[in-house]
Parts: structure tokens; C-alpha cells; sequence
């Protein structure tokens, strides 16, 4: 993998390039859509391509649980398995550390509200996980049983499914972890990080290590000094980003600020359309999200000013494209009408439509930020 800056913002931190893979160039700043179980969800990898993805991250943990990384390998890795063509990464399974642990303990998210969960403090363990040093006993979904993850093998599974971009095993903290907790963590995290460089294999994909440390600022700046320090590809963000817009930023911009100009930075499970310039002013390059593809299976469309619930009756009765600045097959060919009617009948195809556009909707607000940036203007 190549990283080529072309241009910095002098207004802020954000900035073009080009990433260069095995399988394609990646124009920066992009949206990452999610591909957790070697699809974006509702469609097939040639829409995904003509929505105007550029690059899609899949899910280590779900596919070591189903199929297995052996089955994709034989399969011709993730790229022939799921006929894609183009760029792809592979998470490391530290997000479900936290979402399988005590995000389904307390039912939160990355992104919670202060006092809006009781406080994780230094010791205390997840009802369904086990962490250690060697890594984490997960609790399967599918069949209840044992599973263990750790540095070595979230690479090995993670080399064998064989994304151009792999990331290094963390712990994404939860968002009301105490101090005491996250700074334990995160010299976890970091004891990790270097387990995953010495056992990678080989040249073809690329490492990124992944900056934590919560919502501490001192903790922010020591994971990324520490990450920046290691040989490392590139750059993954993860944790929590505060409760508010103001604040995401400030954090994200903490840890750029640590980061070498040189290498490129993704931040991990974040990107509404309100999040994106905020996102790529405080310096990140790509960032994945579910956004695009959840809303549109229940039946929201994001368009040019907000958001549509197409399962309100009310859009029967109308009969305008879904938003009438865009320019994809969806609001070319569909009425508001059509698409509540098939999302209210619970039609496949309405979740179909609806994926399509927000894919290519997300992906045109990405590209307007590019060419703002190659303007000047932000």
C-alpha cells in the first residue's frame, strides 16, 4: 500500500490523497460503507461499486464465526469470495470486544451521554467476555460457545481473509470507562499492538494500529506518540468521541495532532452526514459507518435537507423523486410514493432502493468535501 498526500487545507487539518492498493486507488477523504459479513447488506457487490463505493471494511469476529476464514481463503479470499474488486479492509475484532461486552452489558453505544450508563471501573470484567493479557474469551452469538481472539490470531484470521488494510487487536473502550480502567486498557492495547506487528507475515497488506485511550486527552496523545512510534502503515481512530459534535472533533484533532503527516488515518464507526466535516477538518482520511445501509433497512432515506421516514403514510400520497438534487437511478426511476409503499409492505426491494441511494448519496457528500478542499474552501 501507497499513501500519496496531494494537498493540505490551510484552514484546517483536511487533506486529499490518493491510497494506492493491490486492488485500486482509494481517492481521500471517503466513506467506508460496511460489509460485515463479506456484503454491504440488500445488495450485491456490483451496486455497491455503481453507488460510487471506493472501499469496504469487513468484519473479522462475525466472519471467524461464519463461515470461517478457511472457506474464504479457499474462496479465493474476501475479494473473490465476494466478487469485489476494488480496495478492502478487515477490522481486528476489537470493536466487539466492546459491543459484545459492556455495550450489551449496559446497552450503550460508542457515543453516549455523560451519566447516561453506570461507570466501568479498573477490574471489572464483561458478563459475556474475559480479558486478559493474552486476549479475550468471547461468548458465540450463534452457539454459546467458547471463542478466543487475541493479537496473534485476529492477524492470522485477518491474513488468511485477506483484505488489502488489516487492523491491530485493541479494546474499544466503553464510553463511561472510568480513567483507572481506560489507562489499564489502553497499555493493554499497546502491549497488543506490538504482538500484532511481530506476527504479521509478508508485505501484501497493510497494518494500521489503532489509536484508544477514551475520552482523556493525556491518554488520547500518549496512544497516538505510542502508536506513531511503532511501524505501522497507517492509522486507525477508535473509542468514543464524546457527545457532541464540538467535542468529536477536539478529540479526533488530539490524536491527528500526534500522528505523522505521511501516513493516512481511518476513523473507526463514525460518519452521519453531520459528522463528515467535522470528521475530515480534524484530519481523518477514511472513516467507515453503518449509517447508509441501517437507516435505508428501516426505511430512512437521507437526502439533500435531512432525512425521509418513508414509513410514514404521509409519503404515499407523494409523488417526487426521493430527493430532487440527486442524480442516482433511485430518484431518477422511484417516486416517494413507490419506495413508502414497498418499505410499509416490508418489500425487500424497497430496502433494496433505499440502501442504493444513501450509498451513492453518502458517497456524493464525500465527494463535494474533496472538491471543496481542492478549492480551498474548507
Amino acid at each position: 500500500m501507497e499513501f500519496k498526500l496531494l494537498k493540505r487545507s490551510r484552514h484546517s487539518r483536511a487533506r486529499l490523497g490518493i491510497l494506492k492498493t493491490a486492488h485500486g486507488e482509494v481517492e481521500t477523504p471517503a466513506i467506508v460503507p460496511v460489509a460485515t459479513q463479506a456484503t454491504v447488506k440488500t445488495l450485491t457487490s456490483r451496486q455497491v461499486e455503481e453507488a460510487g463505493c471506493q472501499l469496504l471494511i469487513c468484519n473479522t469476529f462475525h466472519l471467524h464465526l461464519k463461515p470461517g476464514e478457511e472457506v474464504v481463503k479457499r474462496g479465493g479470499g474476501l475479494h473473490g469470495f465476494m466478487n469485489w474488486k476494488r480496495p478492502l479492509m478487515t477490522d481486528s475484532g476489537g470493536y466487539q470486544v466492546f459491543s459484545l461486552g459492556f455495550g450489551r452489558d449496559l446497552g450503550v453505544g460508542k457515543i453516549a451521554k455523560p451519566g447516561s450508563a453506570k461507570r466501568v471501573k479498573s477490574g471489572q470484567q464483561p458478563h459475556l467476555l474475559k480479558i486478559d493479557e493474552d486476549g479475550v474469551w468471547f461468548t458465540s452469538y450463534i452457539d454459546g460457545r467458547k471463542v478466543f481472539i487475541g493479537p496473534e490470531e485476529s492477524i492470522r484470521i485477518q491474513q488468511a481473509l485477506g483484505a488489502d488494510i488489516i487492523f491491530a487487536f485493541d479494546e474499544c473502550t466503553a464510553p463511561s470507562a472510568d480513567k483507572a480502567y481506560t489507562k489499564k486498557s489502553l497499555a493493554l492495547t499497546h502491549r497488543w499492538a506490538a504482538r500484532c506487528l511481530a506476527a504479521k507475515k509478508g508485505e501484501r497488506q497493510a497494518l494500521y494500529g489503532v489509536v484508544q485511550g477514551g475520552r482523556f486527552e493525556d491518554l488520547r496523545r500518549e496512544s497516538a506518540r505510542f502508536m506513531a512510534g511503532l511501524d505501522f502503515n497507517g492509522f486507525g481512530i477508535g473509542g468514543e468521541f464524546g457527545d457532541d459534535k464540538k467535542a468529536m472533533g477536539r478529540m479526533i484533532r488530539w490524536v491527528t495532532d500526534e500522528l505523522p503527516e505521511a501516513k493516512p488515518r481511518h476513523l473507526l464507526g463514525i460518519g452521519h452526514p453531520d459528522d463528515l466535516v467535522t470528521i475530515v477538518k480534524a484530519g481523518a482520511d477514511t472513516f467507515d459507518c453503518t449509517a447508509p445501509t441501517h437507516y435505508a433497512r428501516h426505511g430512512t432515506a437521507f437526502v439533500s435537507n435531512g432525512r425521509l421516514d418513508l414509513n410514514q403514510s404521509r409519503f404515499l400520497r407523494d409523488r417526487r423523486p426521493l430527493d430532487p438534487r440527486c442524480g442516482c437511478f433511485v430518484c431518477a426511476e422511484h417516486t416517494r410514493s413507490y419506495l413508502s409503499h414497498l418499505i410499509r409492505a416490508k418489500e425487500v426491494a424497497g430496502m433494496v432502493l433505499l440502501t442504493s441511494h444513501n450509498l451513492h448519496f453518502f458517497n456524493g457528500l464525500v465527494a463535494d468535501i474533496r472538491r471543496r478542499i481542492k478549492k480551498g474552501l474548507l
